[in-house]
C-alpha cells in the first residue's frame, strides 16, 4: 500500500513508517501548500488535512497513491484545561522544542497535579471510499524538566503511565509499544487487514 503523508514532519514521518511497515509513504512536498488544520477537535484536524490533500493530490499529485494519511496528535495538559492540545504544534512555535518545553513546563503551578495524555488521530482518506479516522492515547505526567533526546516534540517531558522515564528517554522500540501514535497505527493496520 502507498500513502501520500499529509505532513512534512520528518519525524512524524520516520514513526509512522517505523509503526506502519506494510504502507510505503509519499511525503507532502515542499512545493505543495500548506494544509489547513483549524478544526477544534483532534478529529476535525486530521480528517480536514487528509481530504484537503486528496483534493490537491488529484489535481498536482506526482505518482499515483492509494489515499491520504494524515496525522494529528498534540500534549493535553490538566493543569493547563487541556492545552496545548490541538494546538500544540502552533505552542510558541517561535521557540525550539527544548525551550518550548521549559517555558509549558513553567506554566504549570507547582501544587497541582502533573497529569497529561498524548492523543492521535489517524485519518485515512482512500482514493476510493468514505474517510475515516481511528485515534489512540496514552495517559500520564510531566517531567519536572526536559530529559531525554528520544524521540521529538514533547517527548522529553512525558513520562507514561508505568513509567518513570520520559518517551525521550525510553528507546523507540519500547515508546512504540505504548505510544499515542503507536496505538493508533495498530488501529489503523487492524482496520486495514495489514
Amino acid at each position: 500500500m502507498k500513502l501520500l503523508l499529509a505532513s512534512r514532519n520528518a519525524h512524524k514521518a520516520q514513526e509512522l513508517t517505523e509503526l506502519l511497515p506494510g504502507v510505503r509513504f509519499v511525503l507532502w512536498p515542499a512545493s505543495a501548500p500548506d494544509i489547513p488544520e483549524d478544526g477544534a477537535f483532534f478529529q476535525d484536524n486530521a480528517l480536514q488535512k487528509a481530504t484537503n490533500a486528496l483534493r490537491w493530490w488529484q489535481q498536482y499529485g506526482t505518482e499515483t497513491v492509494d489515499g491520504v494519511l494524515a496525522d494529528d496528535s498534540g500534549l493535553c495538559v490538566d493543569a493547563l484545561w487541556g492545552g496545548p492540545g490541538v494546538l500544540s504544534a502552533r505552542f510558541a512555535p517561535e521557540l525550539d522544542y527544548p525551550t518550548k518545553n521549559r517555558k509549558l513546563l513553567a506554566m504549570i503551578p507547582p501544587d497541582v497535579p502533573r497529569c497529561a495524555r498524548f492523543v492521535c488521530v489517524l485519518a485515512l482518506a482512500p482514493l476510493n471510499g468514505a474517510p475515516f479516522t481511528v485515534g489512540g492515547a496514552v495517559e500520564g505526567t510531566l517531567a519536572l524538566e526536559h530529559r531525554g533526546e528520544q524521540g521529538f516534540g514533547y517527548d522529553p517531558i512525558f513520562i507514561p503511565e508505568g513509567f518513570e522515564q520520559t518517551f525521550g528517554e525510553l528507546p523507540s522500540d519500547i515508546k512504540h509499544r505504548f505510544s499515542h501514535r503507536g496505538r493508533a497505527a495498530r488501529a489503523l493496520a487492524e482496520r486495514l487487514g495489514l
